[in-house]
């Protein structure tokens, strides 16, 4: 060490005893929640409003599990003609966590599944689908987005942003994931878009809007869009674990047919000059599944460090013990579910 290097070592240490030098306090960690808002993807929902069952747009727009005011699965087709139905924006959210990231999903949910002509397609009551993200812990608060995957129907797709230092593993990379600018707070989001009627979720502009559509922005706020072509539609966050949430109601028979799969009958219209209407045909995240792929159902939100160590080639520490993980309280009943529950072809 020099003399000058000396000298400042000594200085350090008789400020550092004096208290005159101590060390920069830690910042307080984000909670889930503002880590969910920071990364929530700005959302191209494009929108069919041909035909009866499509009501006007409405049955492409976002909305909550209870936006009839109950928790019941089986009149959801039926209620989303109503007047009173609601169509104020969310989207709902899980945070599980390990020693080196967390991984986010988000749900977004519609009434219905529906098409506009006879030939071979089902619709169906209740609709599910998402996105995990992969977000890998550094010295910032909110670390650094390294990967997306999408549900879109039963298939997964997967995404990586530019300068992602994950490459593709026993799945391809199926595109880049494109981030925006929001004007409701300083952060740049992931892109993401499903179709009308079917809801197939995607990367934008994999799937992207047609002629009307609606994009929503995260934000603190539900906003029901004006219309069916409005571009600027806030949507609040719910959480998946909050206490009697869409987790606390796993078992709620009137909402689910079983572990992950939501109940839906053929009531009302559904069916109707169509090929057929399905029942208990749509997933909650849990019951996600891309049957030709290694990841078992539902791990795409139980267990997505597994499902990330399939999908990509991640460079340095991929931990794959979880330091905050729910649904693993409910682990052997994911996996009898995962054997036993009949395969939804959403």
């Amino acid at each position: 060490m020099s003399v000058t290097g000396r000298i400042a070592a000594v200085l350090a240490a008789a400020l550092a005893t004096t208290g005159l030098l101590a060390p920069a306090p830690a910042h307080a960690a984000v909670s889930r929640a503002q880590l969910a808002l920071r990364w929530a993807p700005i959302h191209y929902q494009d929108v069919d409003a041909t035909g009866s069952h499509a009501l006007g747009g409405k049955s492409d727009y976002l909305t909550r599990v209870d936006f009839d005011g109950d928790l019941s699965g089986r009149n959801n087709w039926d209620h989303a003609a109503q007047s009173g139905a609601s169509f104020a924006a969310h989207v709902y959210y899980s945070v599980v966590e390990t020693g080196s990231h967390w991984y986010i999903t988000y749900f977004f949910f519609h009434p219905r599944d529906w098409i506009d002509h006879p030939f071979f397609e089902t619709e169906h009551e209740n609709d599910g689908e998402g996105v995990l993200l992969a977000i890998e812990k550094n010295d910032t608060d909110y670390g650094v987005l390294r990967s997306a995957v999408t549900v879109a129907h039963t298939n997964f797709y997967s995404y990586a942003p530019a300068g992602s230092t994950w490459t593709s593993g026993r799945e391809s990379i199926d595109g880049t994931l494109q981030m925006q600018s929001s004007p409701h707070d300083s952060f740049q989001h992931p892109v993401t878009a499903q179709e009308a009627r079917g809801h197939g979720l995607k990367a934008y502009p994999q799937y992207t809007i047609n002629g009307d559509g609606l994009v929503y922005y995260p934000s603190t706020t539900a906003q029901t869009p004006s219309g069916t072509n409005d571009r600027d539609v806030q949507y609040a966050l719910i959480d998946i674990f909050a206490d009697g949430g869409l987790w606390a109601q796993r078992a709620n028979a009137n909402l689910f047919a079983n572990l992950g799969t939501f109940a839906g009958d053929t009531s009302g219209d559904c069916g109707v000059g169509t090929f057929s209407c399905g029942t208990n045909s749509a997933n909650a995240p849990w019951g996600w599944d891309d049957g030709d792929d290694l990841p078992g159902r539902g791990e795409l939100a139980t267990d997505p460090a597994k499902l990330s160590a399939e999908y990509f080639t991640v460079p340095g520490t991929l931990s794959r013990s979880y330091t905050y993980n729910p649904y693993s309280s409910a682990a052997a009943a994911l996996k009898e579910a995962a054997r036993t529950a009949p395969r939804v072809t959403d």
